[in-house]
Order: structure tokens, then C-alpha cells, then sequence
């Protein structure tokens, strides 16, 4: 019989890491809790080291994804993927800005090849990034896979901001911990 339902969730101490009362308001503040959610993830085991948040334009934030693979037997469970499905749902809207406002997603580590296509179509105005792809391929045995040559230049024309280095260290902090634990997700 086929399954005629999918179903994703988040692990369940989320709650305990995300202040939704909280104006997340400079650049720092939300890849901050993006690396967080990272580390989070690793430490109680629910997935690998990447960690992401959708804000709105006050700050607040919309959603949240940690990288759920391997629990979830899903190959499209990455943190971004997470995030961005679960503000699409929030929303109601398969485009996060579709209604209006300005969207920002926030990620403890450079999107790789499947959610840097995603974040073309999400509907996101800016993309925070703390670790590049270089740093998550060092530091952990995950392939990135291709990106376009420009790949910052491709979402800049498309109306998407995208400013690197964001605590670059403490989200390489997150993946070499990571990577030296053995864990494999």
C-alpha cells in the first residue's frame, strides 16, 4: 500500500532552546541560535550538526530546524529544509514572503547543493551563514555537493542577501566536535 501521508518532526527539546518571546535582532543573535540548535542536535543525539531558523522582519522567529536524516529516514530532512517547511506551514504559504515582510533564514552552516535550490524557491530575503561549505567538509566526512561557481552572486540577483562568517568559528566549533565524536548522520 502506498503511504499517502508524510510526516517530519523536530525533536522535542526544541522548545527549551527557542525563545519565541525574543527579538533575535542583529545578524549574530540568529545564526547564535542556529549554531545553538546545532549543538543541541549532536548532544542529545537527534541528528547531525546543522541547525537553522526562519525570522520575520522584527526578529521573531517563525521556525526552527535541526538536521533529523537519519531519525526521520528522509534524505530532505536537512535543518534548512526543516525550517523552511515549517514556516511555509505556519504561514500557510509555499513562499515564506508571499504575504509580504521581509524573511530571513539563519543557518549554523552554509546550505549545501539541496537547500541552497531550496532557498531559491522558500521565499527568504536574506540567508545568514556561520560556517562555509569548506569548514562542514573538513571538519565532517558530509559532501556538500555542486554549487554553482557564483552561488552567493545567483541568489543576490534573485533578491536574496547573503552575508557569510557569522561566528564562523563557534559553528566550526560545532562541527569539529562532531566530526572527532565518530557519529555518523
Amino acid at each position: 500500500m502506498l503511504r499517502l501521508q508524510i510526516h517530519l518532526t523536530l525533536p522535542p527539546w526544541i522548545g527549551d532552546v527557542v525563545d519565541t518571546s525574543k527579538r533575535y535582532v542583529t545578524d549574530e543573535d540568529r545564526v547564535g541560535l542556529a549554531i545553538e540548535l546545532s549543538r543541541h542536535n549532536i548532544e542529545q543525539g537527534h541528528g547531525g550538526p546543522f541547525g537553522a531558523a526562519v525570522f520575520n522582519e522584527e526578529g521573531r522567529v517563525v521556525s526552527v530546524g535541526v538536521n533529523r536524516v537519519v531519525p526521520q529516514t528522509c534524505s530532505v530532512a536537512h535543518a534548512e529544509m526543516m525550517a523552511y517547511m515549517a514556516a511555509q506551514q505556519r504561514l500557510a504559504a509555499f513562499r515564506i514572503n508571499e504575504g509580504g515582510g521581509r524573511y530571513t533564514l539563519a543557518t549554523s552552516a552554509q546550505p549545501c547543493c539541496q537547500c541552497y535550490g531550496a532557498t531559491v524557491w522558500a521565499g527568504v530575503d536574506e540567508l545568514l551563514i556561520g560556517a562555509r561549505a569548506e569548514d562542514v567538509e573538513e571538519l565532517t566526512e558530509f559532501d556538500e555537493g555542486p554549487l554553482p561557481a557564483d552561488w552567493a552572486g545567483e541568489l543576490e540577483r534573485r533578491g536574496i542577501a547573503v552575508r557569510r562568517d557569522i561566528l564562523r568559528e563557534q559553528a566550526r566549533g560545532v562541527l569539529a566536535v562532531y566530526g572527532q565524536s565518530g557519529q555518523h548522520y
